[in-house]
């Protein structure tokens, strides 16, 4: 296990380049206007009819609601989980936002069906929005944090949804950046995540390679304890609804594109778009999740600084699991603020804006092309990380001595 290791400071003279600074103003101005615009021209929440706009987030107001009304299991019904939901929206609509959480996530869902519709919708994009933040400032070193973290492009996406994007970035940074100081805390925020069951492959392999075992062994006992406390609170009908429906839900998602391709920003995803079949599909997606376990496990293994090695467990997380959809790549930021820290404590290399100008680029005009471009961006974030590795190999291997032992390796730097 990696000795705890004092965190240095970013010297303040290097101030953000101009371009990366007004990009961002601009982009946190457009996030920071759209959504009371938004509201009170009802694009978003509800019509002009008053009646409630069908998005994500009435998935979880209606689970909640379900489990308040005494019949948590009912939840992944998606007959049951639909009628709700009109009931909620006041109009019926195409499709069916269904549940698939596991049932820990009931806990959130119930508290937030305690209030009116419109109020914890509004109010859990703007708790879950805080601990993102906060990390991200954590992440990036000074306060250019908390402008990076605001205007991220995806932010608009996930707030305009309701989905849990930031929840989901916040565990991910949250336990990378508290990983070489505070393993105990890491883990709990990697156990949390344990809501999001698609995230678990990488996480465990890199932790074993590093010998992280406090972190490991943290975050197994918070995800069991999670798992339990939600068998007594919503019955053991709730584990096998969601273990029955769960084939279902693949079914209709990762087999008969009930979602068009075009919103998950996944590899399988994109083949999938492009007209290729169920097996072509699996085929690159498996390709890819063992080009990115074994590119994972060597980096983490190697004396490259600790803050590439967390931008890269952050992205192969995007990679390996085949359904993502675009609030999910929230957890892209994370690894573009490592970037952005390396960025100003070095300075960046000539081609690292216009790239990051690129990624953003994707994630803005993702409703104009229809497209996995949040697959393009994850994969221009891993190529910088891939770069920045490739340059800082030599130096990192030569300046982190035998006798530093492993808390070397660890330096957020």
């Amino acid at each position: 296990m990696a000795a705890p290791v004092s965190v240095p400071s970013i010297p303040e003279q290097n101030a953000p380049p101009a371009s990366l600074f007004n990009a961002c103003f601009v982009l946190l101005v457009i996030n920071a206007a759209f959504f009371p615009t938004a509201y009170f021209a009802h694009w978003w929440i509800t019509d002009p009819n008053g009646l409630g706009i069908p998005i994500d987030f009435v998935n979880v107001w209606s689970a909640g609601r379900l489990v308040l009304d005494g019949h948590p299991a009912w939840a992944w019904d998606w007959d049951i989980q639909k009628q709700v939901q009109v009931d909620v929206l006041g109009q019926t609509f195409a499709g069916n936002f269904a549940w698939h959480y596991p049932p820990p996530f009931l806990f959130v869902a119930a508290f937030l069906a305690q209030f009116p519709y419109a109020v914890a919708y509004i109010g859990w994009v703007s708790v879950s929005l805080v601990p993102y933040l906060v990390t991200m400032r954590a992440i990036v070193g000074r306060p250019f944090g908390w402008m990076l973290a605001a205007a991220f492009p995806v932010v608009l996406t996930n707030t305009l949804v309701g989905q849990n994007g930031f929840l989901t970035a916040s565990l991910v940074g949250g336990m990378l950046i508290l990983l070489p100081t505070r393993p105990i805390l890491a883990g709990i925020c990697l156990g949390l995540l344990s809501y999001k069951p698609q995230y678990g492959l990488l996480f465990p392999l890199v932790l074993i390679a590093a010998s992280q075992w406090t972190v490991f062994f943290t975050a197994g006992i918070v995800a069991v304890a999670m798992a339990g406390a939600s068998w007594l609170a919503f019955g053991t009908e709730s584990w096998q609804a969601f273990f029955h429906w769960l084939p279902m839900f693949s079914q209709a998602f990762l087999t008969e594109g009930r979602a068009p391709w075009g919103k998950m920003q996944s590899i399988f995803a994109l083949v999938r778009y492009f007209g290729g079949s169920e097996p072509l599909g699996w085929a690159f997606q498996w390709t890819m999740v063992a080009a990115v376990v074994v590119a994972l496990v060597l980096l983490w293994r190697s004396r490259v600084r600790y803050s590439l090695k967390a931008a890269a467990l952050a992205t192969g997380t995007l990679l390996v699991t085949p359904y993502l959809f675009l609030y999910d790549v929230m957890v892209l930021a994370i690894a573009v603020g490592f970037l952005v820290r390396i960025g100003l404590s070095d300075g960046f290399r000539h081609y690292e804006l216009p790239a990051l100008g690129a990624v953003a680029f994707l994630l803005m005009f993702y409703p104009a092309f229809g497209a996995p471009t949040g697959f393009g961006a994850t994969l221009i974030v891993a190529v910088l990380i891939a770069g920045r590795c490739g340059v800082l190999r030599g130096r990192a291997v030569s300046s982190a001595s035998p006798n530093k032992g492993l808390a070397a390796l660890y330096e957020l730097k």
